[in-house]
């Protein structure tokens, strides 16, 4: 019979009034790896919370390894090898990968940091788990799913044995998801224990041994993945059966976004290259690449954030060049951004300030510099009752809300100005079932009522559901288009990786 390494016996969690986590149970066991599903706001951040030592449950005990304890921190944890790898990564962005990797643990010879010796123990462990990383460049400067790799390493560096992981996949494409389970199964071969928070339930079929669901606090049920139906984990997770998608509607329009020739570059280095597209009122324009193409970029230009060297932007017939972010917002360019932390939200402000953060300056919401507040409120409620966004008031803090919610304050704010254009970038990256679907139904119903919508995903899924069509993107260039209808995984792939296809179909 397989060890218990971990055990949560009756875990309660409230925060005053609130309980988060109500009276939760579970178990996990040695080389074994357990997912967790659940919407967000479940309280499932909150249970792992409690499990690495960040917060202290109201009632409940905890068990390593057979032995009852007390964590009195996060160091506490780790001593007793819990690591955890977060969906907002904990990483110092001027900080290059080696010290970001072993800081708070750094190896010292003669009173000094030895970063000889932390060199190799993190190479080897970067070769060991065959995540490439160059370990002299600085956070700020590598990709999000490279910055996976470093929380992943982190972890490792530190000898956990029971491994967390908050959504790891998020932002990752569909080779680097691949990749990251193969890892999962090499670290479970090894005898260490996972436990895989995510919402994309064929990651879970593929590699998850069992499954705890929870909704509102509470277990709903523990099951054996290899026994269960996805649907019916999706509707255990939601409390109710999936809806079908609004059907799309053929209307597309005039010439909306009209990107001509744009050339950029960021230190030296060339991130688009000569790029052209366009998007109509009506459609949905799916851009599918690798993480670090240019992607990112394509936004900032888009969005007056960065200055190409070359090219015509047009919205609506209007060029956006010399344009200031603000300027562009108001000619009709929205923008779900990729980062909703960093980005699309100011985490220590009210969800009402949030939502009013691209029309406070204009009344009703202030008047001669003053702010409404009796305005920015109501609009606030009802914004939070149109989009379901969970919150007991929208004068919670935005740092206070799960991810999935954080996203819909960005959506509920980009959609309620009704642009012209609308932008979304990765939009339900780390979100539930229940906030995916209506995210994109929110977008359908956008691009039905004549918005033309340019989806940035790493989700192929996601662009092959929502698109009518698809550009690729490959090293700053669109480097092909295909009909999502018509089209196959393995020719995206191809186009991803900068080949062409040589035909033939799927099967």
């Amino acid at each position: 019979m397989a060890k218990t390494v971990i055990e949560m016996q009756h875990i309660t969690k409230r925060f005053g009034a609130f309980t988060a986590n109500d009276d939760i149970s579970l178990t996990l066991q040695q080389g074994e790896i357990l997912a967790l599903l659940g919407e967000n706001g479940a309280g499932k951040s909150t249970l792992m919370g409690v499990l690495t030592g960040q917060l202290k449950p109201t009632a409940g005990q905890l068990l390593v390894n057979g032995q009852a304890v007390t964590l009195n921190g996060p160091r506490h944890a780790k001593a007793l090898g819990i690591g955890m790898v977060h969906q907002h990564f904990m990483l110092i962005p001027a900080f290059t990968v080696l010290e970001n990797i072993i800081l708070g643990d750094e190896p010292t010879k003669q009173g000094r940091i030895d970063y000889a010796t932390a060199r190799q123990k993190v190479t080897a462990l970067v070769d060991k788990y065959q995540l490439a990383l160059d370990l002299d460049r600085k956070i700020a400067d590598i990709s999000v799913g490279m910055q996976q790799r470093v929380e992943i390493i982190k972890a490792l560096y530190r000898e956990a044995t029971t491994l967390i992981f908050d959504e790891p996949t998020a932002a990752l494409t569909p080779n680097e998801i691949q990749a990251l389970l193969a890892i999962f199964e090499k670290l479970k071969a090894e005898g260490k224990s996972l436990i895989f928070i995510t919402h994309k339930l064929k990651e879970i079929k593929q590699v998850a041994d069992r499954c705890v669901v929870i909704r509102a606090g509470r277990v709903i049920d523990t099951v054996l993945v290899a026994q269960t139906d996805p649907t019916k984990l999706a509707e255990m997770m939601v409390g109710r059966p999936q809806q079908a998608p609004t059907p799309k509607m053929a209307n597309q329009g005039a010439v909306m976004l009209s990107v001509e020739h744009v050339a950029a570059r960021v230190a030296k280095r060339t991130v688009l290259d000569d790029l052209g597209l366009t998007v109509h009122a009506g459609e949905i324009v799916g851009i599918a690449g690798i993480d670090g193409n240019g992607q990112s970029e394509l936004i900032q230009v888009l969005t007056g954030q960065l200055k190409p060297q070359s090219g015509k932007i047009e919205l609506a017939g209007q060029s956006l060049l010399k344009r200031t972010p603000r300027q562009i917002s108001e000619q009709g360019l929205g923008c779900i951004p990729e980062d909703r932390q960093n980005i699309g939200l100011i985490l220590p402000l009210s969800i009402a300030e949030n939502l009013a953060l691209k029309d406070y300056y204009h009344q009703p919401y202030s008047h001669l510099g003053w702010l409404n507040y009796r305005v920015i409120n109501q609009t606030a409620q009802k914004l939070i009752k149109r989009f379901d966004i969970r919150t007991q008031s929208e004068q919670t803090l935005a740092g206070e809300l799960s991810g999935g919610n954080q996203q819909k304050v960005v959506v509920a704010r980009e959609i309620a100005k009704q642009p012209k254009v609308l932008i979304a970038a990765n939009p339900t990256r780390g979100v539930d079932v229940g906030a995916i679907e209506y995210i994109h139904q929110s977008l359908i119903e956008q691009r039905n009522q004549g918005c033309g919508i340019l989806l940035v995903s790493f989700e192929l899924d996601e662009i092959l559901k929502l698109a009518d069509r698809v550009l690729v993107m490959h090293a700053g260039q669109i480097v092909g288009e295909v009909d999502p209808q018509t089209t196959t995984s393995q020719t995206l792939g191809l186009l991803m990786a900068g080949q062409q296809p040589v035909g033939g179909r799927d099967e």
